[in-house]
């Protein structure tokens, strides 16, 4: 009989969602946020996400740290689209004998995340696991964007410049519990060229074929340009994950505009390759039930 361990998550992912309706939003399934076009005004941004004791961090770590890193990673897919948050919701599931001041801990961080980035707590979930269970947070968030720059992950064409923000690879130094959401800079690239977008969550090895993928397109990456955190490897900067930086596809032509136009307060744009008509292999990054 096969797992999950088997098949791993993309492959789950397509096999469930076939058991579904097909959708009528905007952009549905697949994408970073589902987008929902009221006919009017802004398109409105869906997304969940969800972090577990174990997985995405260690019971050690700063609550803080924690409950930043829950609402950083829904408003990391909300850049993605080139949209900003508005309401979320949080739920968490935890264990009776967990202490008061972690939990109050894991709030203060989401609060910290909330006044930063911007958005409200609309409400949420509080429940129990069993004794022994892991630390879960879950949250749900709405977000909107402009409707004239909303960038999904299937627009892209071959040509188009692959680019990154920031720095990539050794997240688990500590970075993965206080990266920055990249929102000013998934504006910039949806105003300014970007076809296709997505955020960096595990790792450029995993994120970069999936966005190939959603364009029906290949790439090409010169790996000697892929920026890497200080100390890291290409190696790393490939495989790791958890970045949370913003992989773009962008139209040619706009590129040059784009980075003789990018602020110098944002992060560092650049370009590691393209997307071609097909083709191109990446080995490593983090895939759930198999890494």
């Amino acid at each position: 009989m096969k797992t999950l361990r088997d098949i791993g998550e993309d492959a789950l992912i397509a096999r469930l969602l076939g058991k579904i309706p097909a959708s009528d939003l905007r952009v549905g399934p697949g994408d970073d946020c589902a987008v929902v076009d009221d006919g009017r005004g802004p398109l409105r941004l869906l997304k969940t996400d969800a972090i577990v004791e174990g997985v995405h961090f260690l019971r050690e770590a700063a609550p803080a740290k924690v409950g930043w890193k829950a609402v950083a990673r829904v408003i990391s897919d909300f850049a993605a689209m080139g949209g900003r948050p508005r309401h979320l919701l949080v739920t968490v599931a935890l264990p009776a004998d967990l202490e008061i001041r972690w939990a109050e801990g894991l709030y203060r961080g989401i609060g910290r995340c909330l006044e930063a980035w911007g958005g409200q707590l609309a409400g949420g979930e509080t429940t129990a696991v069993p004794e022994g269970g892991p630390v879960m947070v879950s949250v749900a968030g709405e977000g909107v964007v402009d409707r004239r720059h909303c960038v999904g992950r299937r627009g892209g064409k071959p040509g188009d410049v692959l680019a990154v923000t920031g720095a990539l690879g050794g997240s688990m130094r500590g970075r993965h519990l206080s990266f920055e959401p990249r929102l000013a800079e998934g504006e910039r690239l949806a105003r300014g060229g970007a076809r296709a977008m997505m955020d960096l969550s595990d790792g450029l090895a995993k994120d970069l074929p999936r966005l190939a993928k959603a364009c029906g397109c290949g790439f090409e990456v010169a790996r000697e340009a892929i920026p890497r955190s200080r100390g890291v490897t290409i190696e790393a900067a490939i495989s790791d994950g958890e970045d949370y930086e913003l992989l773009a596809a962008v139209e040619p032509r706009k590129w040059d505009r784009l980075v003789l136009d990018w602020p110098p307060e944002l992060a560092p744009l650049q370009a590691i390759g393209r997307l071609v008509e097909s083709g191109g292999t990446l080995a490593g990054g983090w895939e759930h039930f198999t890494s």
